[in-house]
Protein backbone atom coordinates (compact mmCIF):
# COMPACT_ATOMS: atom_id res chain seq x y z
CA UNK A 1 0.00 0.00 0.00
CA UNK A 2 1.47 3.34 -1.05
CA UNK A 3 1.09 6.40 1.11
CA UNK A 4 0.59 9.70 -0.65
CA UNK A 5 3.26 12.20 0.26
CA UNK A 6 2.36 15.54 1.78
CA UNK A 7 3.11 18.73 -0.09
CA UNK A 8 6.19 19.46 2.04
CA UNK A 9 7.62 15.99 1.33
CA UNK A 10 7.12 16.12 -2.43
CA UNK A 11 10.22 16.71 -4.55
CA UNK A 12 10.32 18.65 -7.82
CA UNK A 13 9.92 15.41 -9.78
CA UNK A 14 6.96 14.45 -7.59
CA UNK A 15 5.30 17.76 -8.46
CA UNK A 16 5.96 17.13 -12.14
CA UNK A 17 4.42 13.66 -11.84
CA UNK A 18 1.38 15.15 -10.08
CA UNK A 19 1.07 17.79 -12.82
CA UNK A 20 1.32 15.08 -15.48
CA UNK A 21 -1.67 13.23 -14.06
CA UNK A 22 -3.72 16.41 -13.82
CA UNK A 23 -2.92 17.12 -17.48
CA UNK A 24 -3.82 13.56 -18.45
CA UNK A 25 -7.19 13.80 -16.68
CA UNK A 26 -7.90 17.17 -18.29
CA UNK A 27 -6.97 15.82 -21.73
CA UNK A 28 -9.24 12.79 -21.25
CA UNK A 29 -12.10 15.11 -20.26
CA UNK A 30 -11.53 17.16 -23.44
CA UNK A 31 -11.44 13.99 -25.57
CA UNK A 32 -14.66 12.62 -24.04
CA UNK A 33 -16.44 15.97 -24.39
CA UNK A 34 -15.05 16.30 -27.93
CA UNK A 35 -16.43 12.88 -28.92
CA UNK A 36 -19.82 13.94 -27.63
CA UNK A 37 -19.59 17.19 -29.60
CA UNK A 38 -18.55 15.25 -32.73
CA UNK A 39 -21.73 13.16 -32.47
CA UNK A 40 -23.76 16.39 -32.65
CA UNK A 41 -21.58 18.07 -35.24
CA UNK A 42 -24.48 18.75 -37.62
CA UNK A 43 -26.31 20.72 -34.92
CA UNK A 44 -23.12 22.52 -33.88
CA UNK A 45 -22.38 23.64 -37.45
CA UNK A 46 -25.90 24.41 -38.71
CA UNK A 47 -27.25 26.06 -35.56
CA UNK A 48 -24.28 27.39 -33.60
CA UNK A 49 -21.38 28.08 -35.96
CA UNK A 50 -23.44 29.21 -38.95
CA UNK A 51 -26.03 30.93 -36.75
CA UNK A 52 -24.31 34.35 -36.89
CA UNK A 53 -24.26 34.10 -40.71
CA UNK A 54 -28.06 34.26 -40.82
CA UNK A 55 -29.85 37.59 -40.51
CA UNK A 56 -32.39 35.87 -38.26
CA UNK A 57 -29.69 35.74 -35.56
CA UNK A 58 -31.00 37.48 -32.38
CA UNK A 59 -28.19 40.07 -32.30
CA UNK A 60 -29.02 41.34 -35.79
CA UNK A 61 -32.73 41.59 -34.97
CA UNK A 62 -31.97 43.62 -31.85
CA UNK A 63 -29.51 45.94 -33.59
CA UNK A 64 -31.91 46.34 -36.52
CA UNK A 65 -34.65 47.54 -34.19
CA UNK A 66 -32.27 50.00 -32.54
CA UNK A 67 -31.12 51.31 -35.92
CA UNK A 68 -34.69 51.72 -37.16
CA UNK A 69 -35.69 53.59 -34.01
CA UNK A 70 -32.82 56.02 -34.69
CA UNK A 71 -33.61 56.25 -38.44
CA UNK A 72 -30.19 54.93 -39.38
CA UNK A 73 -29.31 53.18 -42.62
CA UNK A 74 -27.70 49.93 -41.56
CA UNK A 75 -26.73 46.49 -42.84
CA UNK A 76 -28.27 44.87 -39.76
CA UNK A 77 -31.66 44.90 -41.45
CA UNK A 78 -30.59 43.19 -44.68
CA UNK A 79 -32.16 39.94 -45.83
CA UNK A 80 -28.86 38.05 -46.14
CA UNK A 81 -25.11 38.53 -46.18
CA UNK A 82 -23.41 39.07 -49.56
CA UNK A 83 -21.00 36.17 -49.21
CA UNK A 84 -20.94 32.41 -49.37
CA UNK A 85 -18.89 29.88 -47.43
CA UNK A 86 -17.04 27.22 -49.38
CA UNK A 87 -14.51 24.44 -48.88
CA UNK A 88 -11.45 24.34 -51.17
CA UNK A 89 -9.61 21.23 -49.99
CA UNK A 90 -10.46 17.51 -50.04
CA UNK A 91 -10.11 17.05 -46.29
CA UNK A 92 -11.27 20.53 -45.37
CA UNK A 93 -14.70 19.61 -44.02
CA UNK A 94 -13.45 16.57 -42.12
CA UNK A 95 -10.61 18.59 -40.60
CA UNK A 96 -13.02 21.37 -39.65
CA UNK A 97 -15.31 18.80 -38.02
CA UNK A 98 -12.49 17.29 -35.95
CA UNK A 99 -10.99 20.56 -34.78
CA UNK A 100 -14.40 22.04 -33.99
CA UNK A 101 -15.15 18.99 -31.84
CA UNK A 102 -11.83 19.48 -30.01
CA UNK A 103 -12.48 23.16 -29.29
CA UNK A 104 -16.05 22.36 -28.27
CA UNK A 105 -14.59 19.75 -25.93
CA UNK A 106 -12.37 22.41 -24.33
CA UNK A 107 -15.35 24.68 -23.74
CA UNK A 108 -17.54 21.89 -22.34
CA UNK A 109 -14.79 20.45 -20.14
CA UNK A 110 -13.59 23.83 -18.89
CA UNK A 111 -15.06 23.47 -15.35
CA UNK A 112 -13.29 20.11 -14.96
CA UNK A 113 -10.03 21.59 -16.29
CA UNK A 114 -10.31 24.37 -13.70
CA UNK A 115 -11.06 21.71 -11.08
CA UNK A 116 -7.84 19.87 -11.96
CA UNK A 117 -5.86 23.12 -11.97
CA UNK A 118 -7.18 24.03 -8.54
CA UNK A 119 -6.31 20.62 -7.10
CA UNK A 120 -2.76 21.05 -8.36
CA UNK A 121 -2.21 24.49 -6.81
CA UNK A 122 -4.42 24.18 -3.72
CA UNK A 123 -1.90 22.19 -1.61
CA UNK A 124 0.30 25.28 -1.60
CA UNK A 125 -2.46 27.44 -0.12
CA UNK A 126 -3.57 27.89 3.48
CA UNK A 127 -6.35 25.60 4.79
CA UNK A 128 -8.85 28.47 5.02
CA UNK A 129 -8.14 29.36 1.38
CA UNK A 130 -8.74 25.80 0.25
CA UNK A 131 -12.25 25.97 1.71
CA UNK A 132 -13.20 28.33 -1.10
CA UNK A 133 -12.26 25.85 -3.85
CA UNK A 134 -15.85 25.23 -4.89
CA UNK A 135 -16.48 28.95 -5.12
CA UNK A 136 -13.35 29.43 -7.22
CA UNK A 137 -14.33 26.70 -9.69
CA UNK A 138 -17.87 28.06 -9.96
CA UNK A 139 -16.83 31.69 -10.44
CA UNK A 140 -14.04 30.88 -12.92
CA UNK A 141 -16.37 28.68 -14.97
CA UNK A 142 -19.16 31.25 -14.86
CA UNK A 143 -16.85 34.04 -16.02
CA UNK A 144 -15.51 31.88 -18.85
CA UNK A 145 -18.96 30.90 -20.12
CA UNK A 146 -20.15 34.52 -19.84
CA UNK A 147 -17.16 35.56 -21.94
CA UNK A 148 -17.81 32.86 -24.54
CA UNK A 149 -21.45 33.92 -24.82
CA UNK A 150 -20.44 37.57 -25.08
CA UNK A 151 -17.96 36.71 -27.82
CA UNK A 152 -20.52 34.60 -29.66
CA UNK A 153 -23.51 36.95 -29.41
CA UNK A 154 -21.70 40.31 -29.60
CA UNK A 155 -18.14 40.13 -30.99
CA UNK A 156 -18.80 37.46 -33.62
CA UNK A 157 -21.89 39.01 -35.25
CA UNK A 158 -20.32 42.49 -35.22
CA UNK A 159 -17.23 41.09 -36.94
CA UNK A 160 -19.21 39.07 -39.49
CA UNK A 161 -21.49 42.00 -40.26
CA UNK A 162 -18.58 44.37 -40.85
CA UNK A 163 -16.20 42.05 -42.68
CA UNK A 164 -18.91 40.16 -44.57
CA UNK A 165 -20.43 43.33 -46.02
CA UNK A 166 -17.19 45.24 -46.61
CA UNK A 167 -16.39 45.69 -50.28
CA UNK A 168 -13.74 47.57 -52.23
CA UNK A 169 -15.40 46.96 -55.59
CA UNK A 170 -18.62 45.52 -57.00
CA UNK A 171 -16.42 43.39 -59.27
CA UNK A 172 -15.40 41.22 -56.30
CA UNK A 173 -17.51 38.36 -54.97
CA UNK A 174 -16.86 37.26 -51.41
CA UNK A 175 -16.42 33.50 -51.25
CA UNK A 176 -15.20 32.88 -47.71
CA UNK A 177 -13.18 29.76 -46.98
CA UNK A 178 -14.70 27.44 -44.36
CA UNK A 179 -11.58 27.48 -42.16
CA UNK A 180 -11.45 31.29 -42.21
CA UNK A 181 -15.07 31.62 -41.11
CA UNK A 182 -14.75 29.03 -38.34
CA UNK A 183 -11.52 30.68 -37.13
CA UNK A 184 -13.34 33.99 -36.73
CA UNK A 185 -16.17 32.44 -34.70
CA UNK A 186 -13.74 30.39 -32.61
CA UNK A 187 -11.25 33.17 -31.88
CA UNK A 188 -13.95 35.73 -31.05
CA UNK A 189 -15.68 33.40 -28.59
CA UNK A 190 -12.64 31.83 -26.92
CA UNK A 191 -10.69 35.09 -26.72
CA UNK A 192 -13.62 36.75 -24.96
CA UNK A 193 -13.92 33.76 -22.63
CA UNK A 194 -10.30 34.06 -21.52
CA UNK A 195 -10.48 37.86 -21.27
CA UNK A 196 -13.37 37.48 -18.82
CA UNK A 197 -11.00 35.52 -16.53
CA UNK A 198 -9.27 38.81 -15.66
CA UNK A 199 -10.65 38.96 -12.06
CA UNK A 200 -9.34 35.43 -11.42
CA UNK A 201 -5.90 36.37 -12.74
CA UNK A 202 -5.82 39.52 -10.61
CA UNK A 203 -6.83 37.51 -7.53
CA UNK A 204 -3.79 35.23 -7.83
CA UNK A 205 -1.45 38.09 -8.72
CA UNK A 206 -2.68 39.97 -5.67
CA UNK A 207 -2.15 36.88 -3.51
CA UNK A 208 1.54 36.75 -4.40
CA UNK A 209 1.93 40.53 -4.16
CA UNK A 210 2.49 41.28 -7.84
CA UNK A 211 -0.46 43.70 -8.08
CA UNK A 212 -2.33 45.84 -5.58
CA UNK A 213 -5.59 47.75 -5.68
CA UNK A 214 -3.68 51.04 -5.41
CA UNK A 215 -1.46 50.07 -8.32
CA UNK A 216 -4.44 49.11 -10.48
CA UNK A 217 -6.11 52.44 -9.67
CA UNK A 218 -2.99 54.44 -10.51
CA UNK A 219 -2.62 52.67 -13.87
CA UNK A 220 -6.31 52.94 -14.75
CA UNK A 221 -5.77 55.42 -17.60
CA UNK A 222 -3.05 53.24 -19.12
CA UNK A 223 -5.25 50.19 -18.71
CA UNK A 224 -8.00 52.00 -20.61
CA UNK A 225 -5.67 52.37 -23.59
CA UNK A 226 -4.70 48.67 -23.41
CA UNK A 227 -8.37 47.65 -23.18
CA UNK A 228 -9.21 49.72 -26.25
CA UNK A 229 -6.30 48.11 -28.12
CA UNK A 230 -7.51 44.62 -27.12
CA UNK A 231 -11.04 45.56 -28.20
CA UNK A 232 -9.69 46.75 -31.53
CA UNK A 233 -7.87 43.44 -32.03
CA UNK A 234 -10.87 41.18 -31.40
CA UNK A 235 -13.46 43.38 -33.14
CA UNK A 236 -13.87 44.95 -36.59
CA UNK A 237 -12.21 48.37 -37.01
CA UNK A 238 -15.20 50.55 -36.24
CA UNK A 239 -15.55 52.70 -33.13
CA UNK A 240 -19.03 51.49 -32.13
CA UNK A 241 -17.98 47.83 -31.99
CA UNK A 242 -14.84 48.64 -30.03
CA UNK A 243 -16.82 50.59 -27.44
CA UNK A 244 -19.39 47.80 -27.08
CA UNK A 245 -16.62 45.28 -26.40
CA UNK A 246 -14.57 47.64 -24.19
CA UNK A 247 -17.43 48.33 -21.74
CA UNK A 248 -17.62 44.85 -20.13
CA UNK A 249 -13.80 44.66 -20.01
CA UNK A 250 -13.71 47.98 -18.16
CA UNK A 251 -16.30 46.65 -15.73
CA UNK A 252 -14.15 43.55 -15.18
CA UNK A 253 -11.15 45.79 -14.52
CA UNK A 254 -13.05 47.70 -11.85
CA UNK A 255 -14.18 44.41 -10.30
CA UNK A 256 -10.55 43.29 -10.31
CA UNK A 257 -9.57 46.41 -8.34
CA UNK A 258 -12.21 45.53 -5.74
CA UNK A 259 -10.93 41.94 -5.56
CA UNK A 260 -7.32 43.10 -5.16
CA UNK A 261 -8.40 45.41 -2.32
CA UNK A 262 -10.11 42.52 -0.50
CA UNK A 263 -7.06 40.28 -0.92
CA UNK A 264 -4.74 43.00 0.43
CA UNK A 265 -7.06 43.62 3.38
CA UNK A 266 -7.20 39.91 4.24
CA UNK A 267 -3.40 39.62 4.05
CA UNK A 268 -2.97 42.54 6.45
CA UNK A 269 -5.52 41.06 8.89
CA UNK A 270 -3.69 37.70 8.78
CA UNK A 271 -0.40 39.38 9.66
CA UNK A 272 -1.84 41.17 12.72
Amino acid sequence: MTVKKSTDEMSFLDHLEDLRWHLIRSTLAIVIAGIGAFMFSRFIFDTIIFGPKKMSFPTYKYLCKISQSMNLDTTFCAESFPFTIQNRTMGGQFSADIWTAIYAGIVIAFPYIIYQLWHFISPGLHPNERKHSKGFILIASLLFFMGVLFGYYVVTPLSINFLGTYSVSSEITNEIDLSSYIALVRSSSLASGFVFELPILVYFLAKIGVVTAQGLRSYRKYSLVIILVVSAIITPPDVASQIIVAIPILILYEVSIYIAAIVTKNKKEAQT
